[in-house]
């Protein structure tokens, strides 16, 4: 697909022929397989931790939409695969240098043509957005929606940095979590949840 036929397909809101530009489920689960996943949501409270070294030590580094790393002490340096639902500049693209983009958002108008062009692109599915949404009586995250598709892979841990779910508000932004489509109550009892079926999964807090 060229860039042209791409952005008739996102115009007219054709899902198969984005759908084919994507490296599919099967290619990210077998990339996942008994690896060891270190995935830094953008909470501020992770500024007072000291997980760099932590985060940078698993075997694929996750980061989401615009990736900040104020200090490597906190944050690490690496990014593997960014998740994206939003826009990012170069800049900042040209600062997290993912390997792999994987495109979250149901909104499929803003997906940029770079981004699908990219090598290893994934495109997630918007069945999947809609069952999530469902579950949580709100739109997910873009974490959350990570956490759900991680969680269904073959990977031997997965740990959380970065997600007090909005507790501490947002590093990329200034708004509150009334001013945000998530519920952010319902999505922490779904990760709490999780966490206690699943031993490959925790969360690690800057704060006790």
């Amino acid at each position: 697909m060229n860039r042209f036929s791409f952005l008739m397909a996102r115009t007219l809101r054709q899902e198969a022929p984005l759908m084919a530009l994507s490296a599919g489920r099967a290619s990210l689960m077998a990339a996942l397989e008994r690896k060891s996943v270190a995935l830094v949501g953008n909470a501020r409270s992770l500024e007072a931790g000291t997980f760099g070294a932590e985060i940078d030590a698993a075997d694929i580094v996750i980061r989401i939409n615009r990736a900040p790393m104020p200090s490597a002490i906190s944050h690490g340096t690496r990014t593997d695969w960014l998740a994206l639902a939003t826009s990012i500049g170069a800049a900042d693209m040209e600062r997290v240098r993912p390997a792999r983009i994987l495109w979250m958002s149901h909104k499929r108008k803003r997906l940029p043509w770079q981004v699908a062009s990219s090598p290893g692109f994934y495109l997630h599915p918007l069945e999947d957005f809609g069952r999530l949404k469902q579950v949580l009586g709100a739109p997910p995250t873009t974490g959350l929606m990570m956490i759900d598709l991680l969680a269904a892979s073959g990977l031997a841990t997965l740990s959380l940095y970065g997600f007090d779910f909005f507790a501490s508000l947002s590093l990329t932004g200034s708004r509150t979590a009334d001013q945000v489509p998530h519920d952010f109550g319902a999505e922490a009892a779904f990760v709490a949840d999780l966490m206690a079926r699943d031993g490959r999964i925790s969360r690690q807090a800057a704060h006790g």
